[in-house]
């Protein structure tokens, strides 16, 4: 995540006063463009505005260093997967490539081909958004911080296959990517916020004994949260609560319910990328949007900060070749993944298990990289922005977003998740505002968080895969539901209590 300072330009130098003993040559001057000098005294170190290369143009050399050094250590280190980008393109490309077998090795090598194409992505968008004025980079890192995973929701609801009126239920199933599309979208939250968060609490707290975080980001992005979570899932509840009343006959029919849920999903999804937008303009338009001094605090603590300052960076026209050159690749490779589903389902995989656990660790491996690392280094407001703000963005966004993209295309993407999905995001959110709330994190908390995640992978292997319109329809989950409501009714109980003490709180 960059900082941008609206007050100085791209040419205005920035000191920085450093300990006399720092040692500000080699290291972080990279072939003489790092744009600092050292003064008399060794104190006192010049650099440049921060998103300044010092260069022009394109220089091959220094832009193929730059990108595998890429923005830390973690993300270097998924540079090596790159050799299975092209892999990945020959199998497709192969003679035979239809046998099953290569298929299902195209899958693999497109799958983890993803990772560092989304690196490359991640890594050029922070370049080009430092080099930029504040609204237009924040809406750069905002556009581009989840393209791969608006690419891949895209490519799946245009391969969706609606089922035809003659079909009988195997033709139906043929095609039916909406159960994947929904588990991704509420697997991609439960990744940020258990595994990703979880694993940031780990790393952090085995290096410090105890990591503080400022509860403006804490509060605020789980408050947020949970107001995306509870607009997306109102189209579920309102379903669950109807379903009992319809008749075979009659003006409130199955298939009338179900068409109201469409046209539900899609007001709604409506709604909430409005009110992304009004999320997005309050961080761009105000002087100081709300986590700003906290991040810039941040970034000075960051033991690495010296050293990022100083580092060789990106040309403006570095920036898009590199961009559009992770654009093609991370098109292309869902491509090749999303054509491989269907098999991959019918060799044992379950829909739920796809969508929810495998499509979300891919979509987002280098943003959650990049918040492991600052985690790493003490920067853990930065690493919480960059677990609760994704989660965000996928529930006011890019799960809104491809309702709108199949209502345009006439396909029937809706809203209305399994009630077992319900379940897990609702107290998922609960258990992580649950642990933000003291303000401190420790490994056992990560730990544990990381183990309900687990928990969760386990559950969705067993799953059955799901057709939403009838399995919300069995009267046996009826108890399930009962038995979901009333655990969670407890919990925010036990959470009203531990903030205004002992209150009977009626659900």
């Amino acid at each position: 995540m960059s900082t941008h300072d609206s007050s100085s330009g791209p040419s205005n130098p920035v000191h920085h006063i450093l300990p006399s003993g720092t040692d500000t040559s080699p290291k972080p001057h990279h072939g003489g463009h790092g744009g600092h000098s050292e003064n008399g005294g060794g104190g006192l170190l010049t650099i440049h505005h921060e998103g300044e290369s010092g260069r022009s143009g394109i220089h091959p050399m220094s832009f193929l260093r730059i990108l595998f050094r890429s923005s830390s250590k973690v993300s270097m280190m998924v540079n090596v997967l790159w050799p299975l980008v092209p892999v990945a393109i020959v199998l497709h490309y192969l003679p035979g490539h239809h046998s099953h077998t290569l298929q299902k090795w195209v899958f693999a090598m497109a799958y983890l081909g993803i990772i560092p194409a989304a690196n490359l992505l991640g890594f050029a968008g922070q370049e080009l958004a430092r080099k930029m004025p504040k609204v237009a980079g924040i809406l750069i890192e905002t556009a581009l911080g989840s393209i791969v995973e608006i690419v891949l929701f895209v490519i799946l609801i245009a391969k969706h296959r609606d089922p035809e009126p003659g079909d009988d239920d195997n033709s139906a199933e043929e095609g039916n990517l909406i159960p994947v599309i929904q588990a991704a979208i509420l697997g991609s939250i439960l990744t940020n916020l258990l595994l990703c968060l979880g694993l940031c609490f780990f790393f952090g707290g085995i290096r410090q004994k105890t990591q503080t975080f400022h509860a403006a980001v804490s509060e605020v992005g789980s408050g947020l949260l949970l107001v995306a979570g509870f607009g997306l899932l109102i189209p579920s509840a309102f379903y669950s609560a109807l379903k009992g009343e319809t008749r075979a006959l009659g003006k409130f029919t199955s298939q009338k319910l179900q068409d109201d849920v469409l046209k539900m999903s899609q007001a709604t999804s409506v709604i909430l990328i409005i009110s992304f937008a009004i999320y997005i303009i309050f961080n761009a338009r105000s002087q100081h949007s709300i986590f700003d001094e906290i991040l810039e605090a941040d970034e000075l603590r960051d033991e690495d900060h010296a050293y990022d300052l100083a580092k060789e960076k990106l040309t403006f026209s570095e920036c898009v070749l590199a961009i559009v050159a992770s654009l093609f690749f991370v098109t292309l490779l869902a491509f090749f993944l999303v054509e491989q589903i269907e098999l991959i389902v019918h060799s044992g995989v379950p829909d739920q298990f796809l969508g929810l656990i495998l499509l979300p660790l891919v979509e987002k491996a280098a943003e959650h990289l990049t918040a492991i690392d600052e985690a790493w280094d003490g920067q853990m407001n930065f690493a919480l922005y960059h677990c609760l703000g994704p989660s965000i963005q996928t529930a006011l966004f890019n799960g809104p977003l491809v309702v709108i993209v199949g209502w345009v295309l006439g396909k029937k993407m809706d809203l209305n998740f399994e009630i077992f999905m319900v379940a897990l995001l609702v107290l998922s959110i609960l258990v992580v505002g649950n642990f933000l709330r003291d303000k401190e994190s420790n490994y056992l908390e990560g730990a544990l968080l990381v183990i309900v995640y687990l928990i969760i992978a386990i559950a969705a292997w067993f799953y059955p895969d799901p057709d939403v319109a009838t399995s919300n329809d069995f009267e046996g989950l009826m108890p399930i539901a009962g038995a979901a409501a009333q655990a969670t009714q407890a919990v925010v109980q036990q959470f009203v209590a531990q903030q205004v003490g002992p209150t009977v709180v009626e659900l």
